[in-house]
């Protein structure tokens, strides 16, 4: 694989003010779905203002303040336990849901008089002794890393209050996998209005972050930097990253007032919901040594990544492909070459030494290659997000989402045509800069191709 370092304009891809709708009938789909799925009396989906997107899947309510719950019962009963603050916000939700009063979620200090206790609401909504309760959490850990007990990423407060009622610890069963699992979760496989917003989100993320690149310049503040990046008030799916320096760099911390120095090392991340980019090289605008010595050894990974995957293909073979291309230039993947992604920004994955499941249509999929070693003062990465899609599920997005495929297919034809990268049809770039890594910030007209 040859790589050179050339002059490539990037196109405007167009992004969108306004935020695809998903109609209230696929979030009533999903819930029942998920009760179906979980072989018990009750659900309970748990929620807070960091670990909001499984319930927002299922409701489109993302908890602002406080903790909330979505719980699912016979003959279609849904309710929504929330807080003060939660009712504020209430609107939003989407399927038939009761709605209750849970103040002992809202902050502390505000006024509990006005709702039962956690306990007296379950038991009011019908939860009883000998009930049978799954509860999804915010993620969870296999079987194997906590021996024969069930572990729940929910607050202790919760669970016991459910054990309480129930009886006993063996009526609760934690579901989590059942949304959460890489292959078969509810949330690994996208409907297309579901892709819509996640191009909304993808697009203006990566038009925003490519703002931060071109902004960033030797002598001005980190902040100054960011600044660039035309912040409209879109969900953000983690913190802003942005580090610069010639000593070992801490790539996931928040901008600050440094400033920033020609031959800085520089790594930079924005995610919306939909997701992420990221671009890390250095504050240079010429650097012959660095590109052949760590930048064009990293992005043979990442084209080995793009050429590689598609409907069909196994994650262990995509993690194989990679890892292999990337040791030739004495580097390796930190984590794992790729995840789902979504509403939040890593939702699980596949892409593991030896793994046999296959990419999917409809899969939403980040691009995620961290490389390491790395020297002091050294960065590298470039993540993008794509969609995977088979013939029948393009012909609907074409079909339904017109404007939006005419994206798709212009980054597309600019991958291949431009950048020289041989993707199948199957991959959906939703970036507004696919592919597209210029390693040097100060000419970020400059980036790395196929030959």
């Amino acid at each position: 694989m040859n790589i050179e370092w050339k002059k490539v304009e990037l196109p405007d891809f167009d992004v969108k003010d306004e935020m695809p709708e998903i109609p209230r009938s696929i979030y009533e789909t999903r819930c029942e779905q998920l009760y179906r799925a979980c072989n018990s009396k009750w659900v309970v989906v748990y929620g807070d203002r960091e670990h909001f997107a499984n319930m927002h899947y299922f409701t489109e309510f993302d908890p602002r303040w406080e903790e909330a719950l979505l719980i699912l019962g016979p003959n279609n009963s849904k309710y929504m336990l929330i807080g003060n603050e939660g009712i504020i916000y209430e609107s939003v939700i989407k399927p038939d849901v009761e709605i209750v009063l849970c103040q002992s979620f809202s902050l502390m200090g505000q006024d509990r008089t006005k709702s039962k206790k956690l306990e007296d609401i379950l038991i009011d909504i019908g939860l009883a002794k000998g009930d049978r309760v799954g509860v999804c959490g915010w993620k969870y850990v296999e079987l194997s890393e906590v021996g024969n007990h069930q572990a729940y990423f929910v607050p202790t407060f919760i669970i016991d209050c459910i054990q309480t009622i129930i009886g006993s610890s063996e009526g609760l069963t934690d579901v989590t996998k059942k949304v959460m699992h890489p292959i078969t979760g509810l949330r690994a496989h996208n409907e297309v209005e579901q892709l819509a917003v996640f191009e909304w989100g993808a697009a203006r993320a990566s038009k925003a972050l490519w703002n931060i690149v071109k902004g960033t310049k030797p002598g001005i503040s980190e902040f100054e930097a960011v600044s660039h990046m035309g912040y409209a008030g879109e969900p953000l799916t983690m913190f802003m990253n942005y580090a610069t320096g010639k000593d070992a760099i801490v790539g996931l911390r928040s901008p600050s007032g440094k400033q920033i120095e020609k031959g800085d090392g520089i790594f930079t991340a924005l995610g919306y919901r939909g997701g992420l980019s990221c671009r890390a090289g250095l504050v240079e605008a010429e650097n012959e040594e660095f590109l052949n010595k760590w930048a064009i050894p990293y992005y043979k990974g990442i084209v080995a990544w793009y050429e590689t995957a598609a409907v069909g293909i196994k994650g262990g073979d995509v993690h194989k492909r990679v890892t292999e291309v990337m040791e030739e230039g004495g580097l390796r993947p930190l984590l794992n070459p790729g995840h789902s992604t979504g509403m939040d920004e890593w939702l699980h994955t596949f892409f593991t030494p030896g793994n046999d499941d296959v990419i999917a249509s409809g899969m939403a999929i980040q691009c995620d290659i961290i490389p390491t070693p790395l020297a002091d003062g050294i960065q590298l990465n470039s993540e993008d997000m794509v969609v995977f899609a088979d013939e029948d599920l393009r012909q609907t997005i074409k079909e339904k989402y017109p404007e939006m495929w005419k994206r798709v297919k212009a980054r597309q034809y600019f991958m291949r045509d431009s950048l020289g990268i041989n993707i199948s049809d199957d991959i959906l770039p939703f970036s507004t800069t696919p592919g597209y890594y210029a390693p040097l910030f100060l000419s970020p007209d400059h980036v790395l191709v196929v030959k």
